[in-house]
């Protein structure tokens, strides 16, 4: 089991990038990096959770490829966070540490952001999934509003309006109510205006002839009973507006005798224009109602199409419109969502600012370690570099070394062969000199073989210097196992080749 732990946790301190070699001399630091691991862990974890909903919220993918998705982008996570940590290494100049630390701690906070929004989301499912239904409303109510105050559907009213009035034209049979008439319009009013001026007329005649009445008695007024001043002046105003309200009567009598000739008019108008009106109101109507129809069928599918669509307005930017809305009108919603918000993003920052604060802290035995362990692998790659060179050079030197040995033995060889046929040479000239003395003394007794020496010139062999430089020069041709390829040296027949044509 302790060999199980201690595997599990190599594993761990392997993933926030520390070394198990430098962690066997330093086991103090090995605690810390478990739990750096562990921590990139749990941001994976949460990074493939997250995916896992927003690609089922955005895309409406099945649950199955929304967690296969949400895996491959927590060890996507998981990489990202592991090589922010492994790139900060300890620095004694704060600035440089700074420099490193911004540009990382400002990566991990977009992560954090786009990993910490789909949880939140998530987490507020219920009152997100109202205010969007909310929305989808709104936009519907907005949708119609912008269709009726569209020039194109402005005359739906207008046409509505017509089909009605001749479909009532058809339905009483052409016959039409007198009283929409004009001229009954026009005296109806004036009959009204002249109804109430004698009703007002008539109310200020009374409210006179109380008072008259009342200074009569002394009941009120100056309080004097009889015919006095006051009743005189009372009486004389009542009797002026008796006589306004007599006039007003008589203009009510004319006006409404004038309304009543106006609706015997009408009445026979439309006695004798009933058959028009039935022709004319069944030729607006089929125009009216087609046009209507057309309209009415473009304004329903444009409704549908936009309700298809709104209906379907429930993705991922819904949701977070849904969610500022919700915040809005409820604040405590919005406190919540922050707080939710701060909390992911932590856990997503934990590792790098632990990284950063450790930076700006003295170094620890391990990191010392990990510099000497560094320093050491330096010094041993380039021991083994400088020992692969003399390798090279010592083989090249083996191989020119062979080369020259070679070279050495191919002339010693020559200039064996070249003396072995000189040898030979010199034998049969002076088996030659031997033959001609022995005829010369038979022949002419008095010449010396001294003389016939003397006319004989003898080329002695030796050997070619041009092919020795030749082969001193020529660039070495031993293969990478030993082998030779260079060409074979010429025999001795052709460098003595100069001094058989002169025997001949």
């Amino acid at each position: 089991m302790r060999a199980r732990n201690r595997s599990v946790g190599d594993r761990l301190a392997a993933l926030a990038g520390a070394r198990l070699d430098v962690l066997q001399v330093a086991p103090g630091a090995r605690a810390k990096h478990v739990a750096l691991g562990g921590v990139l862990l749990s941001t994976g974890g949460l990074a493939a959770l997250s995916a896992a909903f927003a690609v089922h919220m955005a895309l409406g993918a099945p649950w199955l490829i929304a967690i296969a998705v949400g895996l491959g982008w927590g060890l996507v996570i998981i990489n990202l966070d592991r090589m922010l940590l492994v790139g900060m290494r300890h620095d004694a100049s704060w600035l440089r540490n700074i420099a490193i630390a911004v540009p990382r701690v400002a990566l991990a906070v977009l992560l954090g952001t786009v990993i910490s929004t789909p949880l939140t989301l998530q987490i507020f499912n219920k009152e997100i999934y109202a205010t969007v239904l909310t929305l989808q409303a709104e936009a519907a109510d907005q949708f119609t509003s912008d269709l009726d105050a569209n020039a194109r559907f402005a005359e739906i009213p207008v046409l509505q309006q017509k089909v009605a009035d001749e479909q009532a034209v058809l339905a009483g049979g052409g016959a039409t109510d007198p009283n929409a008439d004009p001229r009954v319009t026009a005296a109806t009013a004036d009959r009204d205006a002249k109804q109430a001026a004698y009703d007002a007329a008539q109310a200020s005649y009374r409210e006179l002839q109380a008072k008259a009445q009342c200074e009569l008695d002394g009941t009120c007024g100056s309080g004097n009973a009889g015919p006095g001043d006051a009743y005189q002046t009372a009486a004389a105003a009542a009797a002026t507006q008796a006589a306004l309200a007599n006039s007003a009567k008589s203009e009510l009598d004319a006006a409404q005798q004038a309304l009543t000739d106006a609706r015997t008019s009408a009445g026979q108008d439309a006695a004798s224009n009933s058959a028009r009106s039935v022709a004319l109101a069944t030729a607006d109507l089929q125009t009216d109602q087609a046009a209507l129809d057309a309209l009415t069928t473009a304004r329903t599918a444009e409704i549908a199409a936009f309700d298809a669509q709104n209906s379907q307005s429930d993705g991922l930017l819904a949701r977070l419109e849904a969610m500022d809305r919700l915040a809005q009108d409820r604040p405590a919603a919005g406190t919540a969502h922050l707080m939710l918000f701060l909390l992911f993003l932590s856990v997503e920052l934990l590792p790098v600012l632990i990284k950063t604060l450790l930076n700006f802290a003295e170094p620890t035995a391990y990191e010392q370690l990990e510099v000497l362990r560094d320093e050491e692998d330096v010094e041993a790659e380039k021991i083994r570099r400088d020992g692969r060179q003399r390798a090279v050079q010592a083989r090249a030197d083996l191989i020119v070394a062979a080369e020259t040995d070679r070279m050495a033995r191919e002339i010693i060889d020559r200039e064996a062969a070249a003396r072995e046929e000189a040898e030979r040479r010199e034998a049969r000239r002076q088996a030659r000199r031997g033959r001609l003395a022995r005829i010369v003394r038979i022949v002419r007794p008095s010449r010396s073989a001294a003389e016939v020496e003397s006319q004989r010139e003898l080329i002695e062999p030796t050997l070619d210097t041009g092919e020795l430089e030749a082969m001193m020069t020529a660039p070495s041709a031993v293969g990478m196992y030993g082998t030779a390829s260079v060409p074979a040296p010429r025999p001795a027949a052709e460098l003595l080749q100069s001094v058989e044509v002169g025997d001949r």
